[in-house]
């Protein structure tokens, strides 16, 4: 089953049974054991498709730059748009000039296609216009990722690596350096779907993990394991996004918080952490912002993720601000992926 497919198989949940699954996810259950015997065709399948490209039955293409992918073993949202957005700042501090990949999740093309900060997430997808709004760097969106980025490099000839967003499973572009991005679910009862959130096996080889649990004493006892620290930044008005204010502006207020992302939870509690009191409002993933769903909210504020925010860019509500998720990167980890791309094989 391909990575698409894997994906496709939460999306379509929502509401409480998207919280029933989960919590069937993270113990080994009666649900899960019920489901397990599926998730041996899903591994069988997962595991014929790997042995596909390691022998050569099916083609895997090697850019002419080095390849970073940034992706889940997981279902689900776990902290991978902040990671990539970060580590784009990193390279470029080691005198790098990336590129991105992304797959375009959700929206429907015919070629590969280049992001631009003024384009329509429903044209281009809401986490590349995000990265492409917030880096400056190319963006370009295409499921056949190899494809896409020959066409980066030929209208960007100066980028000399490319991070993909996701793609942890696509394995038709070679690839120098794997980061898997965790969040404190881990990889739950550690099954695979349908019985559990792996999409792969844990024990599959990648570079480096990153956890995204800021509440965690510890970290897993796993190799080349570092802790990913995410913060709240200061937010700004999607009708004037000159005007910023820090979230100490709004205590005492009537604060709706809203999250249209894969663990809306963690936005919430990050928001809770800061000193706000809220109500909440937990949309589905990718949620398209094609009705409004804050018409009625009897709030001062309301409080967005910037995923979400780069869908509403047009509206007028005073009261709609967006709050940025910054990610800051372990300089050892940083230090491996840039020691990996110095050595990488070159075509």
């Amino acid at each position: 089953m391909s990575a698409p497919r894997a994906r496709a198989l939460v999306p379509r949940l929502s509401g409480p049974l998207v919280h029933w699954v989960t919590a069937q996810w993270q113990r080994r259950g009666l649900a899960a054991c019920l489901l397990w015997p599926f998730s041996w065709g899903f591994a069988a399948a997962a595991a014929w498709r790997r042995l596909g490209f390691r022998m050569g039955w099916r083609k895997t293409v090697r850019l002419p730059v080095p390849v970073v992918v940034v992706g889940n073993l997981t279902v689900g949202g776990t902290g991978k748009t902040p990671t990539v957005i970060a580590l784009i700042g990193a390279l470029r501090a080691h005198g790098y000039t990336p590129g991105v990949l992304s797959r375009g999740y959700g929206v429907k093309l015919s070629a590969p296609r280049e992001v631009r900060a003024g384009d329509s997430p429903s044209d281009v997808g809401d986490e590349p216009l995000l990265i492409a709004r917030r880096t400056g760097a190319p963006v370009w969106v295409w499921p056949a990722r190899a494809e896409s980025g020959h066409a980066l490099l030929a209208a960007h000839p100066a980028c000399d690596v490319i991070v993909c967003d996701d793609g942890l499973q696509h394995y038709a572009l070679a690839r120098d350096v794997e980061i898997a991005v965790f969040d404190h679910r881990l990889a739950g009862n550690g099954f695979l779907l349908p019985a559990g959130p792996l999409r792969e096996p844990l024990s599959r080889l990648r570079d480096a993990n990153l956890v995204n649990d800021p509440y965690a004493n510890a970290l897993p006892d796993w190799p080349d394991t570092w802790r990913l620290t995410l913060s709240l930044g200061d937010a700004w008005s999607v009708s004037q996004p000159e005007l910023r204010r820090p979230l100490a502006h709004f205590a005492g207020r009537r604060v709706l918080a809203a999250a249209g992302i894969g663990a809306p939870e963690r936005f919430f509690a990050a928001l809770r952490a800061a000193g706000l009191t809220l109500d909440v409002l937990a949309l589905p993933d990718h949620f398209d912002f094609a009705a409004n769903p804050f018409d009625a909210a009897n709030a001062d504020a309301i409080l967005i993720t910037e995923k979400d925010a780069v869908k509403c860019l047009t509206w007028s509500d005073p009261r709609l601000w967006a709050v940025p998720a910054e990610a800051a990167l372990d300089a050892r980890l940083v230090s491996l992926v840039v020691e990996k791309l110095r050595g990488h094989p070159t075509v």
